[in-house]
């Protein structure tokens, strides 16, 4: 069993709805990406370790994923009663970071060298000690939107749905292996 096929079992055990293979060389960053995160509305930008501008220009990023070989999408969906069930939007996110935590120590000791991305900004400490140094960078991730993906279009390239039918959302991750 490959690695890439070994941590697809491991997200399936760790409670993700979808598991499947990333080709990296199909990830474009984008620089309006990083543009939406300058905007603020998540309040991370400048006050995480893991998010922009801490966790790297595009060029830094981009040095980073051209390292790796192989990859997994990770997703976890929510279904919701209405377009407005904020109630299980937000269970539906905090089951993907639950699911997140507990994956990307399996990854990593599968594969060492791995980087695992989260959705939206690592929460690992309740309040980032930026500017001060992390407090825990072996547990720290940033988000796939930190580094400039387009997570719509990361799926949509290899093979993934993004949307699955109204009143649903989808929580993306993604481990790259070398």
């Amino acid at each position: 069993m490959t690695a890439q096929d070994k941590v697809i079992e491991l997200a399936k055990e760790a409670g993700f709805d979808n598991a499947a293979k990333l080709d990296p060389k199909t990830i474009v960053l984008h620089e309006q990406v990083r543009e939406m995160c300058a905007e603020g509305k998540c309040n991370a930008y400048g006050k995480n370790w893991t998010c922009p501008p801490a966790c790297g220009d595009l060029d830094y990023c981009r040095s980073v994923i051209a390292r790796y070989s192989e990859g997994v999408i990770i997703q976890t969906i929510g279904h919701l009663e209405d377009s407005m069930d904020y109630e299980t939007m937000m269970d539906t996110a905090h089951r993907h970071k639950a699911n997140f935590m507990k994956l990307a120590p399996q990854v990593k000791a599968i594969c060492p060298e791995a980087i695992c991305l989260g959705a939206g900004g690592c929460t690992v400490c309740e309040k980032c000690n930026y500017p001060e140094p992390c407090r825990f960078p072996e547990k720290a991730f940033s988000s796939m939107e930190g580094y400039g993906m387009l997570v719509s279009e990361v799926c949509t390239e290899n093979g993934v749905p993004y949307y699955y039918g109204e009143n649903t959302i989808a929580f993306v991750g993604c481990c790259l292996l070398v």
